[in-house]
């Protein structure tokens, strides 16, 4: 998201209707899936007996105070006897690789993975997905979804809307955006009782390191975000500025006495106020040279120097240029506590295709050239680079100007992730395998969410039900995310996420939410405390909170975008 001249409305805005599910190449048919119960004819199935270290597999709380242990197969005489429902497919995705097999799923864990074709337990309910591939549901830990405050820009209910039907079933919300931002314990409670009636998906919050709010942090932590996010230069909204080099040491200093994890946007701004481009252009090689590389690699290294000599664990967000990568390789060897994420738009767009005016693909740090993009996916073949995520942006469509210096920048893509990865990784050689490690595995180890991100016993039954050989053409109007904004329009991408299922429950199907929303909040393995939530009064469905003066949660109206040189992001 970089800032545009243009306020920030912060009045609800209702969408239009959605169009018909998204439109594929065999008319969204090509498959019939069976949904059946069946009766075990065979002797009950014999299942292994947990090691030690299942039986101590952690808790993972949600802000209801409900701490859930992770069950291995074999535990409380056999869940087996308890399961109530079998995905089958002779593609499931798990972490040894993708195979044939049966998930038997009891309540909302997953109890074992079997053989394919095994006998159903008695009374389970059989889904037979036939050749469509089953991976552990996408935790995508880079979402704006700017509510309260700025609703009109997307909302909680539109957000996780978007995000079941495009196989995510866990997101982590960013600190700023919404009004108020999350710097504060007392704001994070706000923002909680926003999104609790609301969300389709799991959600949970990371809190902001803003100037002056050192003390702040550590009541944030206590409250369960999943760590701390800073900007190294402006981040085009006013109430969420950057930290300079000073306040980034105190508050490494801090965030590493607490044992937690800073996420930062690393662009140098002295880099960025030399490479200012000409005003009013609409050219896409006069916005790129305005984020150069030396931008990247020259704030990067500053984090890599303070986290070598603080210790603090330190991420690198949405990394665009591959000249940083050797950085994050060297400080690794060294033992820097260092993980860095990209995102699928650096994976699939090029600097070379992006027309001059076409703001929707404007993003900061920017779309660099193909040559960059191929050492990216490199990166991610040796394991430089440890997730891929959206950092979904979302903004009014008016924002999108011509001029790239003055459009909101930020790239709308969490209902597409998958397949836009998925396209472009099978034409590069890689496998689901892949796929789920960079969008499932890595982004709940980095958020430290430990019954996620995987097909394993004990995991929450989280799935997304992809066919990987169905083609669409992407049509805005057929999204869930509230603007019908995003650079892929007219794509045609490999890849139809047929349903999704979130602890045990199918949320979506053929691209459309299916229920009411029923995610839950969660909170950072470890937190000490249950987190009391208030529950919200009757919320627009379709919209998420209200915004304007006074808005959900007591929020106040959201002030004017702040442009600043070339503008922010997330």
């Amino acid at each position: 998201m970089c800032s545009s001249r243009a306020k920030a409305r912060s009045k609800d805005w209702t969408p239009p209707p959605l169009a018909a599910v998204l439109r594929t190449s065999d008319g969204g048919t090509s498959r019939s899936f069976r949904a059946v119960k069946r009766q075990p004819t065979g002797p009950p199935l014999d299942v292994p007996r947990p090691s030690p270290e299942d039986r101590t597999r952690p808790f993972q709380r949600n802000v209801e105070g409900r701490g859930v242990r992770g069950e291995a197969p074999g535990r409380r005489d056999g869940p087996l006897t308890a399961t109530t429902l079998v995905l089958r497919s002779t593609r499931v995705i798990t972490p040894q690789g993708q195979r044939p097999a049966d998930i038997a799923v009891s309540g909302e864990r997953i109890a074992a993975v079997l053989p394919h074709g095994s006998p159903p337990p008695a009374g389970a309910r059989l889904v037979d997905y036939g050749d469509a591939a089953l991976l552990p549901g996408l935790v995508d830990t880079h979402v704006h979804v700017n509510d309260p405050g700025r609703t009109e820009w997307e909302g909680f209910a539109t957000a996780t809307r978007a995000a079941a039907a495009g196989g995510v079933t866990t997101l982590v919300d960013m600190p700023l955006n919404s009004i108020p931002p999350t710097t504060t314990a007392a704001h994070l409670a706000v923002k909680r009782a926003v999104a609790r009636d609301a969300v389709h998906t799991d959600v949970g919050f990371w809190g902001g390191a803003v100037p002056g709010n050192t003390a702040d942090l550590r009541g944030l932590h206590e409250a369960g975000v999943f760590g701390f996010k800073c900007f190294l230069s402006p981040s085009g909204v006013e109430e969420f500025p950057e930290l300079t080099p000073g306040g980034l040491e105190a508050a490494m200093t801090e965030i590493a006495r607490l044992g937690a994890l800073l996420i930062v946007h690393a662009e140098d701004p002295g880099r960025l106020a030399e490479a200012t481009p000409p005003a009013g252009s609409d050219r896409y090689a006069d916005f790129l040279a305005s984020r150069p590389d030396a931008a990247e690699t020259e704030a990067i290294a500053l984090l890599l120097a303070l986290a070598r000599r603080i210790g603090t664990r330190v991420h690198i967000l949405h990394l665009s240029s591959a000249a940083a990568l050797p950085l994050i390789a060297g400080a690794r060897a060294e033992g820097v506590r260092v993980t860095a994420e990209t995102c699928p738009h650096f994976l699939t767009l090029t600097a070379e295709e992006v027309p001059d005016g076409a703001t929707e693909f404007k993003c900061c740090p920017p779309i660099r050239e193909a040559a960059n993009q191929d050492l990216l996916w490199r990166a991610l073949a040796a394991g430089t680079l440890d997730a891929v995520v959206s950092d979904h942006s979302p903004c009014t469509a008016d924002l999108k100007v011509p001029d790239f210096q003055a459009a909101w920048g930020g790239i709308s893509s969490l209902q597409l992730g998958l397949p836009v990865l998925w396209t472009a990784a099978r034409a590069r050689g890689h496998d689901l395998a892949d796929v789920a490690r960079w969008t499932a595995a890595g982004p709940a180890r980095l958020a430290g969410l430990p019954d996620k991100g995987a097909i394993a016993p004990g995991r929450d039954a989280d799935i997304a039900v992809l066919d990987p050989e169905a083609e669409f053409t992407v049509d805005p109007a057929a999204l869930h995310h509230r603007n019908p904004v995003t650079a892929y329009a007219g794509r045609t991408l490999r890849g139809v996420v047929r349903a999704t299922w979130l602890r045990g429950r199918r949320i979506a199907e053929h691209g459309n939410v299916i229920e009411r929303a029923g995610g839950r909040l969660i909170v950072r393995h470890g937190t000490a405390t249950d987190v009391p939530q208030a529950r919200t009064a009757d919320r627009d469905e379709a919209g998420g909170a209200g915004g304007g003066a006074g808005g959900a949660g007591g929020a106040p109206a959201a002030p004017a975008a702040r442009r600043d040189s070339g503008g922010g992001t997330p």
